[in-house]
C-alpha cells in the first residue's frame, strides 16, 4: 500500500470520527492514531513492545 492510499484511509476515519461524533471524536481519532503510529515506528527501528509497557523504578 503506498503512502497516499494510506493518508487517503486515515483523512477518511478522521472525517468521519469528526462528521459523526463531532470534535471531541476527531480529537480522539487522532490522537490515537499518532500513539499508534509513533510505536509502531519504534517497533520498526527494533524495539521491544515490553520496552513500551513497563515502567521502571529506581532503587532508593
Amino acid at each position: 500500500m503506498g503512502k497516499d492510499a494510506l493518508g487517503l484511509m486515515v483523512g477518511m476515519a478522521l472525517g468521519f470520527a469528526g462528521w459523526f461524533g463531532g470534535f471531541g471524536a476527531f480529537l480522539l481519532v487522532a490522537s490515537l492514531g499518532g500513539l499508534g503510529c509513533a510505536a509502531g515506528k519504534y517497533l520498526e527501528r527494533g524495539g521491544d513492545l515490553r520496552d513500551l509497557l513497563v515502567v521502571e523504578r529506581g532503587r532508593r
